[in-house]
């Protein structure tokens, strides 16, 4: 077969290269053109034997005879040459010569090549790009027959995982609900905080129902010709349709589902057409189908309502961060299938209060590398309590020579300053570790300390809080003078405006706004007074006043640390706890 195959292709090849050898002596010829003097040239001219001469740039011209004769001459380059020629009835042209006879012999050439590609296609059956091929809407996304994904490989999230079990048991048995009359929810949102399980969960429901899996992220459907989002969206519902049942996934729902304004500004109607269709394909779905879209997004807030109406998005779900039995789990099971030896994972729990699943992962995977950088048969505790500060502040700078004794100086009074506040303000916080030591992100010194698990924060720790943050510049202040404060509290000033921002004006903890918010009066556009600025202003100064007043009622205990903090550079809990405190 494979023979016969290659007997088809004999005539196409010798036809290809009859045509190539004919190709290359008419170029050889076409070159070789003779050369003749300019005297006969003008004899020529005189005896009316030109018909036509090609006239450009280069030292020669071309001329072809009457008789179909063709040389070159020497071009004289007068200013009057063109005007003789004419003069004498000789065609000019100004393009460069083209012999008809290799111009007939290049189109053979290209019919032959042509012949012998639609050959090969043919014997060989390349498959040939179609127009829909090279649609611009084409949907590239495939099921997950298998996702490998169960609620046993999620710890945390119990009540989540609660809320769904309904679902999973509609996409195996939908004819059970119909029975009862029942409608099971068309979509499901799942909202939380960035990288705390919310994909995994999705996936984990596919998993347990056994049902194919479609991802899709909000920007896939996002383009800028309009229409081809909502061809996106139609072609993903049919592909789902065509297994029977499946769990339609839509990560970052908020990039095609934000709220409608009807363009007033400036609105994208390729977005809102893309949100049209997603809306009009769920109210299709039937109760038997046994499809469920899900979807995930970090701001439930800002999401259109009809999306998240009854019939459409039906249950919300939110994915919190993992609290202290949850981190513990997580850890366990992140550190299942790795050498691990002595690690106290209490310990961790309790130190990493508001990591989420993807940073506690993030966490493990640092203590694996810096383990396998070392050789060591295990992962053990001080890896991870190594990568626990790599994860906060970033890796230690190995070369601090540069670094003087006077900015050292500067950095150790304003990380004691820190940790002596939050040991005095929030003495139920402890105070993991403050070092003086660089790191790469920027950070001159840090002081790490392990808030408690709270659902819920009241004013006076939010105060508290800020007086924490205010510890560093107030203890340069106390120390340097207030003309040499440093710009080390940027990042400290930051959240210190954040925090009393949001107290003010979202917590109703203020004086100028009382009980409003201030996020729902920028909803019908009423400006924020100047009052509220002045309140936080007052109120942050008020609170650097009590922050100085402490550091100043315990200043032998801030030299203590300080001077210890310049000696080691770094102090662990257990130091701390060794300083006289009192």
């Amino acid at each position: 077969m494979k023979h016969f195959k290659h007997m088809n292709l004999i005539v196409p090849v010798l036809i290809f290269l009859c045509s190539l050898t004919l190709f290359t002596f008419s170029s050889i010829y076409s070159n070789k053109i003779s050369y003749n003097m300019y005297t006969n040239f003008q004899k020529d001219i005189k005896e009316k034997k030109v018909d036509t001469v090609y006239l450009t740039s280069s030292p020669t011209v071309t001329v072809k005879l009457k008789n179909g004769l063709v040389y070159t001459t020497d071009n004289p380059r007068t200013t009057d040459f063109k005007e003789n020629l004419l003069k004498n009835s000789v065609k000019v042209s100004e393009d460069d010569f083209k012999n008809s006879q290799n111009t007939l012999s290049l189109f053979i050439l290209s019919i032959s090549t042509l012949y012998l590609i639609i050959s090969l296609i043919k014997v060989y059956k390349v498959p040939f790009p179609t127009k829909k091929a090279f649609a611009v809407d084409k949907l590239e996304t495939d099921s997950i027959n298998d996702i490998g994904v169960k609620f046993a490989d999620i710890a945390g999230n119990e009540e989540a995982k609660e809320s769904v079990q309904d679902i999973i048991d509609f996409l195996k048995n939908p004819e059970k609900y119909s029975l009862y009359g029942a409608r099971m929810p068309k979509g499901v949102i799942l909202y939380g905080e960035p990288g705390t399980g919310k994909t995994l969960l999705a996936k984990a429901i596919a998993g347990e129902a056994n049902v194919p899996f479609y991802a899709m992220s909000g920007s896939d459907f996002v383009q800028i010709y309009v229409g081809v989002g909502a061809s996106r969206i139609r072609q993903l519902f049919k592909k789902a349709r065509s297994n029977g049942k499946a769990v339609i996934f839509i990560d970052e729902i908020d990039a095609i589902g934000k709220k409608r304004d009807g363009g007033k500004s400036g609105g994208s109607d390729e977005r809102d057409q893309t949100l049209n269709a997603l809306l009009t394909e769920m109210s299709g779905f039937k109760e038997k189908e046994g499809i469920v879209v899900i979807a995930a997004t970090n701001r439930i807030d800002i999401l259109d309502s009809a999306l998240l109406r009854p019939g459409r998005f039906d249950r919300h779900i939110e994915i919190n961060l993992p609290d202290i039995s949850a981190r513990k789990k997580i850890l366990n099971l992140l550190t299942k299938n790795k050498p691990i030896k002595n690690i106290d994972f209490n310990d961790f729990a309790q130190k990493t209060a508001y990591f989420s699943g993807a940073k506690l992962e993030n966490l493990v995977n640092e203590a694996a590398i810096l383990a396998c950088k070392e050789d060591s048969s295990f992962i053990e505790h001080r890896h991870l309590d190594k990568a626990f500060s790599i994860v906060l502040a970033g890796y230690e700078k190995v070369d601090r020579s540069h670094i003087s004794l006077n900015d050292r100086k500067i950095t150790a009074y304003h990380e004691s300053g820190h940790a002596l506040v939050s040991l005095k303000v929030l003495p139920s916080e402890k105070i993991s570790k403050i070092t003086i030591i660089p790191s790469t992100n920027g950070a001159g010194g840090y002081t790490l300390s392990i808030p408690e698990d709270k659902m819920y924060q009241n004013k006076e720790y939010i105060l508290n809080r800020i007086r924490v943050l205010l510890g560093g510049r107030a203890a340069e202040e106390i120390i340097f003078g207030k003309a040499h404060v440093t710009t080390g509290a940027y990042n400290d000033l930051q959240k210190v405006t954040s925090s009393v921002i949001k107290l003010v004006t979202q917590y109703g903890m203020g004086a100028s706004l009382g009980l409003l918010n201030g996020d729902a009066l920028s909803e019908v556009n009423y400006s924020i007074p100047d009052t509220v600025i002045n309140e936080c202003k007052e109120l942050v100064a008020n609170l650097y006043e009590d922050t100085k007043n402490i550091l100043l009622e315990n200043k032998t205990t801030l030299e203590s640390i300080t001077s210890n903090l310049l000696e080691v550079e770094t102090l662990n809990y257990e130091d701390i706890q060794n300083l006289n405190m009192n």
